[in-house]
């Protein structure tokens, strides 16, 4: 089979392998989309830690090829979702529900192979927590591969206790960015404002939903977001974009007892200057979001067919053989999301 390894920052080859061949517990997954994140362009420029060798893809929707031994409930051609956290399943995190904070967690597409591949093994222990989700009827496996990063996103929101008819600013209208503003607004939030210098992502936060699109090169964050919110400032204030200078910007443009979440990764050693009385005098909570729980997961997955615009954003769609250039076309900052699709 073709698959997509990493060797190292900067290196990456489409090769042919050995398919894998699932054993007691394991299930044999027929890779159908694969969608690339941004943190794997951060594996690629070696400001996030990968193994070599591995197969990256975390994103990843499929259909049943062959259950191993001892595997029950699904079924060959089930089409199904990866939620691709191994935990131990007995911490005090993972007791309380939240594996994605586990400190033994294991995630496919960084330590062991993800789903940029034409199969892809699940493991057991991953079969056994009960994260390879069935796809509800009529979904496309293109947009069920979405799940992932949505439910990335709705810890986000959910993180940045979000209501409906509040307000949110959206720093950075990126992929991910893009995809909080389309379901905040299916949440309720009645203001939602994007931050973004690029004209092509401006215009699709415009399509999605926007009440304001701001050019962060022209327009002054913080006064405009509390025009747009009668002086009060958002309640809530997402930095998807991980650019330390934005920070203080993101608190000066929140409200009293609001939330700053940073929700994308910065480069290794970042450090920003951060006004702690901005903090304290506000009562403002600044936090983060990284990954989700299994009930998040398997909440986004039920929200897909309410987000039909999600599809949308998918703007670059690369047979197995050219899943290199999947890659590319993010590092060119080209487009929006990139998709490999092993069996075209």
């Amino acid at each position: 089979m073709k698959a997509l390894i990493f060797h190292g920052p900067g290196r990456i080859s489409v090769e042919d392998v050995a398919p894998p061949v699932p054993g007691p517990g394991e299930l044999l997954l027929r890779v159908q989309a694969a969608a690339i994140c941004h943190s794997d362009i951060r594996v690629y420029r070696g400001e996030k830690k990968a193994r070599a060798g591995v197969v990256p893809g975390h994103e990843t929707a499929g259909v049943v090829q062959r259950p191993g031994e001892g595997v029950r409930g699904f079924s060959d051609g089930q089409a199904v979702v990866v939620c691709p956290i191994v935990a131990c399943g007995r911490c005090d995190f993972c007791l309380r529900g939240l594996r994605n904070r586990c400190p033994q967690r294991v995630t496919l597409g960084y330590e062991e192979d993800g789903g940029l591949a034409e199969y892809m093994l699940v493991p057991r222990r991953l079969l056994e927590l009960g994260h390879l989700l069935p796809v509800p009827e009529g979904l496309p496996l293109e947009t069920a591969a979405l799940t992932e990063p949505l439910a990335c996103v709705l810890n986000s929101l959910e993180t940045c206790r979000l209501k409906a008819g509040g307000s949110l600013l959206i720093v950075g209208g990126g992929p991910m960015g893009l995809m909080h503003l389309a379901l905040a607004r299916l949440l309720g939030a009645a203001t939602v404002l994007v931050s973004e210098p690029d004209g092509e992502r401006a215009a699709w936060a415009r399509r999605l939903g926007a009440n304001l699109v701001l050019d962060p090169a022209r327009d002054d964050l913080i006064r405009k977001t509390l025009e747009a919110t009668d002086g009060a400032g958002a309640d809530a204030v997402v930095v998807t974009a991980g650019l330390p200078e934005v920070v203080p910007l993101a608190l000066g443009a929140v409200r009293r007892q609001g939330v700053v979440s940073l929700f994308g990764g910065f480069p290794p050693g970042t450090s920003t200057p951060l006004d702690p009385n901005a903090i304290h005098y506000s009562e403002v909570v600044l936090t983060g979001s990284q990954n989700a729980s299994i009930d998040q997961y398997r909440r986004a997955l039920l929200l897909l067919p309410r987000l039909p615009r999600l599809a949308e954003t998918v703007t670059d769609r690369f047979p197995m053989s050219e899943a290199a250039r999947a890659y590319e076309v993010r590092l060119a900052g080209r487009g929006l999301k990139s998709m490999v699709l092993p069996q075209e």
